[in-house]
């Protein structure tokens, strides 16, 4: 025979007696748990060559770039700087010995004073650094010239903008308007 439902007094009455477990704390994010110890790693044992790679032009010159690679990077005991193992092209390795004095100094710039005292020379093949990214920033673009009807309709379009804005919406209007017109061209 089934059983009647409670009515909601009932219902209440029996979820006042009943003692439910409370909810369990979420659990705290995983960054702020694992940042103290990144910290005490990244002092132990301080960035490897891995942090070396992607400025390595930057650091030792586009000639030495070409024919070296940072490979390993240990951490001297006792606190005393490290060892930093390039890989060398073959004949470029006597290069790089002479001037090893000079990229020493240049990687400590770059990853702090004392963190390599040695460099170790290991010779073999070497892969070539990725092309940097070629920079537009300052790059001139050539602005094919309006024709009279669209540059007096530019002219006055931005008439009633303020003096110092004026001439910047011009050289916009101009790039814009060139580049519609050669794109209608194709």
């Amino acid at each position: 025979m089934p059983r009647d439902l409670p009515t909601d007094a009932e219902t209440r009455e029996i979820l006042s007696r009943r003692r439910t477990r409370p909810m369990p704390r979420p659990a705290p994010p995983v960054g702020r748990s694992l940042a103290p110890l990144i910290r005490e790693l990244d002092e132990k044992f301080g960035r490897g060559a891995g942090a070396l790679e992607p400025r390595w032009r930057e650091i030792v010159g586009e000639q030495l770039a070409r024919v070296t690679r940072p490979q390993k990077l240990t951490k001297g005991r006792a606190g005393s700087g490290g060892t930093l193992e390039l890989r060398v092209a073959g004949p470029a390795a006597l290069l790089v010995q002479h001037q090893s004095a000079d990229i020493l100094a240049r990687v400590n710039l770059f990853l702090g004073a004392g963190a390599v005292d040695k460099l170790r020379i290991a010779q073999g093949p070497v892969k070539p650094l990725a092309a940097p990214a070629a920079s537009t920033k300052g790059a001139r673009r050539r602005i094919d010239p309006l024709d009279a009807a669209a540059e007096a309709e530019l002219t006055k379009s931005v008439e009633g903008a303020p003096a110092g804005l004026k001439a910047a919406l011009a050289n916009l209007g101009r790039a814009v308007l060139s580049d519609q017109a050669k794109r209608g061209r194709r």
